[in-house]
């Protein structure tokens, strides 16, 4: 057994790994008799249940059973075995099949992380699938079960509730990346900050993790504004609303992403200016210190060269007369420098 699952019910010959599983009459829970055709048939007479399967990471021949009972789409089926899919919302004939992808924060590595979940809602069923560690359900079913006038809609609750709360942690681990990137900014525009060797690394780091973000929360707005719209099928018309907010939640998760990038593109422009103009400072005072140490270096090489005939070769103060000269030229030119702030 894997970590993270629970062992379910058997179906005939086939054993799935699940995590929870019930049927809920009039948005009250009630237990399933590990018969998933008795269940399911059950919901669909009542007209006023549905049957809930959630699942973790099942394997091929353990989501064979529940794809045959639930009619699901070969293409949606092999989608959610897969994962690896963007946000995006499908219609088929027995189904709809939703993508979401909810991000978790890591602040020990500064990581952003991101899972799958899928959703299959049909006549009186909902089907989850989870990829990945990041936003279990168990908290989503539990606030639902104490919620039956939600629950009363149908499988359209459990997309709300879902959609609702993965959005609502975009805004959650968007805070938090926008403290760590105020931080990593005070430390390039510190002084001495653009002298630490690993702050571009830094800065790359910071969009790659923003660039993750990105890809859950973008494609996520083409389908939640067609629920938004309503005539989905398989959603209730009267949750319009409900998606609408989480459509105003979703538009200010990436205004905000939005907005990370492009300040963490600013602090990055602006660490490689000044990397720029401390290379050029660097520079100057390359080039000041070797113009003062050129003109020693010439006025000995003049004098090192064996000619009988030079000015002043057998004066008695020629030696210190060429020192203080040398001496004076490299005064000067090390006022000047300072003066025009080269040094």
């Amino acid at each position: 057994m894997r970590a993270g699952r629970v062992r379910g019910t058997i179906w005939g010959d086939n054993t799935a790994m699940i995590v929870d599983s019930a049927l809920y009459r009039d948005g009250r829970r009630t237990e399933c008799d590990g018969d998933l055709s008795r269940a399911l048939a059950e919901a669909r007479e009542s007209g006023h249940a549905f049957l809930w399967l959630g699942l973790y990471e099942p394997t091929e021949a353990e989501f064979d059973h529940v794809a045959s009972e639930f009619a699901l789409h070969p293409l949606a089926v092999e989608d959610a075995l897969k994962a690896h899919q963007r946000p995006k919302l499908e219609v088929y004939d027995d189904s709809l099949f939703a993508v979401l992808k909810p991000v978790d924060y890591e602040p020990e590595s500064d990581r952003v992380s991101s899972g799958e979940l899928m959703l299959f809602l049909g006549d009186s069923f909902v089907v989850t699938v989870r990829h990945g560690e990041g936003a279990p359900l168990t908290a989503v079913r539990k606030r639902l079960e104490t919620q039956p006038e939600v629950l009363r809609h149908g499988p359209t609750a459990v997309l709300y509730a879902v959609s609702d709360a993965v959005v609502d942690h975009y805004l959650d681990v968007a805070g938090e990346l926008q403290v760590d990137l105020e931080e990593l900014e005070a430390d390039v525009f510190a002084p001495g900050g653009t002298g630490t060797a690993n702050t571009a690394e830094r800065i790359y780091t910071a969009k790659r993790q923003v660039l993750e973000f990105r890809r859950a929360t973008g494609p996520l707005a083409g389908p939640m504004a067609r629920l938004t719209a309503g005539s989905v099928p398989f959603v209730h018309e009267e949750a319009q609303p409900f998606f609408r907010d989480v459509n105003d939640h979703l538009l200010r998760a990436n205004d905000q992403v939005e907005g990370l990038d492009r300040l963490l593109s600013d602090v990055l422009s602006a660490h490689l200016a000044q990397m720029g103009v401390r290379q050029n400072d660097d520079m100057r005072k390359i080039s000041a210190w070797a113009a003062m140490a050129a003109v020693p270096t010439m006025v000995a090489g003049i004098y090192g060269m064996n000619f009988d005939h030079m000015p002043e070769l057998h004066w008695a103060w020629s030696y210190p007369a060429v020192i203080l000269l040398m001496a004076g030229a490299v005064t000067g030119l090390y006022r000047l420098f300072k003066r025009r702030g080269w040094l």
